[in-house]
């Protein structure tokens, strides 16, 4: 039913506790994952102006990648990576819109302002996917757990 499954990762805490279903929803079905690191460079401190290079972002991104195609190959599981540049929601989808048939990833459930002016990326990728989204409620980092009143 699902030949490749799209796993989104920012390397994050609660993007890595979705492994464990990513690994069982591709061998529930046999399929490829592609694991997809997407540099955002919509968030204000990117850029000339910020104080994060897109660099040292895309560095991060194969670190990530590198490391999580160990963990899928370490479980029998056919990988490809890949990076994208830009929204991360519109990425996502158009990632998996030309490549995947489901998309499995973790929301952290943000609230309160966060989430307003932020938004979710989980979010808006299950309101626009063209495929369907499994999503894995995760842990939330120290540092989310703080703004979440």
């Amino acid at each position: 039913m699902y030949d490749d499954v799209l796993y989104p990762t920012d390397g994050s805490e609660a993007s890595m506790a979705t492994l464990p279903h990513v690994v069982s929803q591709a061998h529930a079905f046999d399929a490829r994952v592609h694991v997809l690191y997407v540099v955002n460079t919509t968030y204000a401190r990117v850029g000339a102006g910020g104080g994060t290079n897109v660099n040292s972002l895309r560095e991060r991104g194969e670190v990530v990648l590198d490391e999580l195609a160990e963990r899928l190959r370490g479980e029998d599981i056919d990988v490809v990576t890949r990076t994208r540049e830009g929204d991360p929601h519109r990425k996502i989808t158009a990632y998996a819109a030309d490549e995947t048939d489901m998309i499995v990833m973790g929301t952290r459930g943000r609230g309160g302002i966060e989430k307003y002016l932020l938004g979710s990326v989980t979010e808006k990728v299950v309101r626009t996917a063209d495929v369907p989204v499994f999503t894995v409620r995760t842990p939330e980092s120290d540092e989310l757990a703080s703004d979440d009143g």
